[in-house]
């Protein structure tokens, strides 16, 4: 079992009497990564985590935690994992130390000796001895990310991590998580934040009302995304009509005095020839590709949330 991923999620589905939330989702998580599964508020991403937790029961399909079933194995499967999911939730009138303090004995004894360093790591040493009712959002956020890590998790799922806080706080929980890669957890990261999810992650899973559209490497998803290239010259009008003529030149637009074009690489350095010979300047010339938000918004049909389906999807 200690070779098995850490997760594996086959034919992953989960319905609200008529309403398919999540839809026969396969994915896998291997050891080191840092996962994205990433989509648009409401494409069912926080029921899947809530499933692979073993929060909630599939309607269909099984999940796997380093070989271990959630459901049939019940907290055994759960060692070696932790988290949370939407936000961590704390006894408000609590320090925060205390609250750990209470975590880490419902765990082993053990996770106390970790309290005071997992304080640290988080930033929060200065203000464990504060009550949790009067933490920000992004302390509360922090502290869930100590008090899963009292358990010295080797999977960390995280649910929407950056969501209501600051610049500041984003950076800071953007920071923390590449420090935890670094140290060997693998971590598994619900956003709908493009960004987030570029900044971080080496493998993604993106989802469309509950369904998988993509899952693989990021670098292997953006290398699809060619564009074609981007081209100044002196004479723009000129270069336009020359490259209309070239062959192996398609879909070439004018916006003011740049060229775009689609080409393969042989049929460009025939075209920077003809430049040449019809004395046109060459000024610029750069590939062109598609960013992670144009692929994400072609791969999920430009959809931003799924109002039909965010009373019970999250």
């Amino acid at each position: 079992m200690t070779d098995a991923p850490p997760v594996t999620a086959r034919g992953l589905v989960k319905r609200y009497g008529e309403i398919v939330a999540v839809d026969h989702v396969d994915l896998t998580v291997e050891p080191g990564d840092v996962f994205g599964y990433l989509g648009p508020n409401g494409a069912g991403k926080t029921t899947s985590l809530r499933m692979m937790l073993g929060l909630i029961r599939p309607s269909e399909g099984s999940v796997r935690l380093f070989g271990r079933d959630p459901l049939a194995d019940g907290a055994k499967a759960l060692d070696g994992v932790a988290g949370f999911v939407e936000e961590p939730r704390f006894y408000p009138y609590l320090s925060g130390r205390k609250n750990l303090r209470l975590l880490a004995d419902y765990d082993d004894g053990a996770s106390r000796t970790r309290i005071e360093e997992m304080l640290e790591l988080v930033e929060l040493r200065d203000r464990a001895k504060d009550r949790v009712g009067g933490y920000s959002h992004g302390m509360r956020q922090r502290l869930g990310i100590a008090a899963s890590l009292i358990r010295q998790p080797r999977l960390l799922l995280l649910d929407e991590p950056t969501t209501g806080l600051d610049p500041a706080g984003m950076r800071d929980m953007r920071e923390l998580v590449r420090r935890l890669a670094d140290e060997g957890i693998t971590v598994l990261l619900s956003s709908h934040l493009l960004g987030e999810v570029e900044d971080l992650c080496n493998r993604v899973a993106i989802v469309r009302k509950g369904r998988i559209v993509y899952e693989g490497a990021l670098k292997q998803l953006l290398a699809t995304a060619s564009a074609g290239y981007r081209m100044r010259t002196t004479e723009p009008e000129r270069a336009r009509v020359l490259c209309l003529s070239q062959p192996g030149i398609e879909e070439v637009t004018l916006d003011g005095a740049e060229l775009a074009f689609k080409a393969d690489e042989d049929a460009v350095a025939t075209l920077t020839i003809a430049l040449g010979q019809a004395r046109i300047g060459l000024t610029g010339l750069v590939p062109a590709t598609a960013s992670l938000e144009e692929l994400f918004l072609g791969l999920t049909g430009g959809e931003s949330s799924d109002h039909d389906r965010a009373e019970v999807v999250a």
